[in-house]
């Protein structure tokens, strides 16, 4: 092994042939799992929604964990796929653990993303996101989750806005992050929906975390420039 592979994270090598498969078809796992999520939203069935959103997070994480993927990485899946399980319940004390759950996931990508740059009027636009949206919707919100809400979209926006740190494919996950949780705040603040929002809310949740993940595997080591 030569010195800059040595120096090198383990997820940032090439992965092993005989491991390729097995990442592959775990990836297609979730990809066949969030069809039928999908679709069980678009088809109003919501034993489908039920049998097949618990599988998401934990399909992506072992497909991640094939390829070798950073801790903090792993460890963000595994709080969304605990906020998941948390909004199957339909309760404002489900809905809070959901909010925490998720939070700390955005923690944990916070980490992954280190302190690598990114643009500054990026992190204006996302300011200027952030400011309006919470002021649009504080009015609206139950007065008892006003704060929580606009604690936890300060933590959202600072992940959607740092997560282009490590690319247009992460950044783009972000950004459909931050969007996913707006429609879940203007439902929650009782504003007119699209037809089927929940459908949009999993579809755009899902793409941020599938760009999340696959966006991380491809960062380059910030000492050696290895991706």
């Amino acid at each position: 092994m030569s010195a800059a592979e040595s120096r090198t994270p383990t997820w940032a090598r090439p992965v092993p042939a005989d491991a390729a498969p097995a990442a592959g078809v775990l990836l297609a796992a979730f990809a066949a799992a969030a069809a039928l999520d999908l679709g069980s939203l678009l088809a109003g069935w919501h034993l489908g929604h039920v049998i097949a959103k618990p599988l998401l997070m934990p399909l992506l994480v072992a497909g991640m964990i094939v390829r070798r993927a950073p801790r903090p990485l792993i460890a963000a899946l595994l709080f969304g796929w605990g906020g998941d399980l948390a909004l199957l319940f339909d309760a404002e004390p489900a809905f809070l653990v959901g909010m925490g759950s998720f939070a700390a996931g955005h923690v944990c990508y916070l980490v992954l993303f280190g302190r690598r740059g990114t643009h500054p009027a990026l992190g204006a636009a996302y300011a200027v996101a952030l400011v309006g949206t919470v002021a649009l919707l504080w009015g609206d919100l139950p007065a008892d989750l006003r704060v929580p809400v606009a604690g936890y979209s300060l933590l959202l926006t600072a992940m959607a806005y740092r997560s282009s740190a490590l690319g247009v494919r992460a950044g783009v996950g972000g950004a459909l992050f931050l969007l996913s949780d707006t429609l879940i705040a203007t439902g929650v603040a009782e504003w007119p929906q699209l037809p089927r929002p929940d459908f949009w809310i999993m579809a755009t949740y899902l793409a941020a975390q599938y760009l999340l993940a696959t966006g991380a595997l491809g960062r380059p080591d910030p000492e050696t420039g290895v991706r």
